[in-house]
């Protein structure tokens, strides 16, 4: 760990209070004018860090810079021992970074988390708004001993995390549609993406890379046209720490629950989550749209429709794009 690392570290422990130069001298065994030049070098990066007269050095509460010494102290500590995090200023997308590091070898739990991006990915070829500040944008890699049927297992796991960690932040109730998008209040503020490689030796995946994108509140300029009626936040804007507090809430749940997949402990409640079940809904498939009834989510996280002629099907993910008929039925 760097000098910087180290004095961000313990600013980030003291946010919002001066701890001395002479204080982190003596702690980190360098000189007062080494501290003061590393306190520069990170006010150069964007850190808000004021200077008190007789007081010392301190993290400012409203200082919203994405860093490992600002989401660790909200880990826990099974957590901290299964996480690796590589935090950037910009990517173009952190599913595709994160899937070339993931064909070097490297092992699970790596994260990798991003201010912005700038070709984030959705489902179908679909593209993710990524602006810097106001939004959250990570990809996790794991190495799940599983078929790429169960993967879907994945991506209900994460929304089920992503919810209960916007419930831990907010006041808001988060529901799920089907499988990958979270709403809070009819919108859609987060979108997940998980994408895998096979090996076909074993017919089982070689890794699987979640893809995460979360909106906390709204961009300063407004969500693009093609989203601004169905995109939204969760919270009125961003103050603080909350970006390095959602990141680290996110990986405390999903962490827990990455532990044993094959259980689907969490599917009971992903079905609670869920808004589909029991409305009507339009089936998208490549060649056509059919009307149908979303009337459950089968074991193995499929969802369960009926069409009009009264046949049932089990809906792979891949396979179709789902439309509710009414988005108002969101928040019955």
């Amino acid at each position: 760990m760097t000098l910087k690392e180290q004095i961000l570290n313990e600013l980030e422990i003291n946010r919002g209070k001066s701890i001395s130069g002479t204080a982190l001298a003596e702690k980190l065994y360098v000189s007062r004018g080494a501290i003061w030049k590393a306190v520069e070098s990170l006010r150069n990066d964007g850190y808000e860090i004021n200077a008190v007269t007789n007081k010392g050095y301190m993290l400012s509460e409203n200082s919203n810079i994405l860093s490992k010494a600002g989401i660790t102290p909200y880990l826990n500590d099974k957590t901290k021992n299964t996480v690796k995090l590589d935090i950037r200023k910009t990517v173009t997308s952190t599913n595709t970074v994160l899937k070339e590091i993931a064909h070097k070898g490297e092992r699970q739990g790596y994260v990798l988390i991003s201010e912005q991006q700038t070709a984030g990915k959705g489902r179908l070829g679909r593209s993710f708004y990524s602006p810097n500040d106001t939004g959250v944008y990570m990809s996790v890699l794991l190495r799940p001993k599983m078929t790429i049927e169960d993967s879907l297992l994945i991506t209900t796991s994460a929304a089920v995390a992503v919810s209960r960690a916007i419930e831990s932040l907010s006041e808001k109730k988060a529901k799920i549609k089907w499988v990958n998008d979270v709403f809070v209040d009819g919108r859609k503020v987060c979108g997940i993406l998980t994408e895998s490689s096979l090996d076909f030796e074993s017919g089982r995946l070689e890794y699987a890379v979640v893809g995460i994108g979360v909106n906390i509140s709204k961009p300063k300029n407004s969500f693009p046209d093609e989203i601004k009626n169905t995109a939204g936040g969760f919270l009125d804007n961003v103050k603080g720490n909350v970006r390095c507090r959602l990141i680290a809430e996110i990986l405390n749940e999903f962490t827990a629950q990455i532990e044993n997949l094959s259980s689907k402990h969490y599917l009971d409640e992903y079905k609670r989550r869920s808004f589909l079940i029991g409305k009507n809904i339009t089936v998208i498939k490549p060649n056509e749209n059919i009307k149908a009834k979303a009337i459950d989510i089968d074991d193995k996280a499929r969802l369960v429709v009926e069409y009009e002629d009264k046949s049932v099907e089990h809906l792979l993910s891949g396979e179709v794009s789902i439309r509710l008929n009414n988005l108002n039925n969101v928040n019955h």
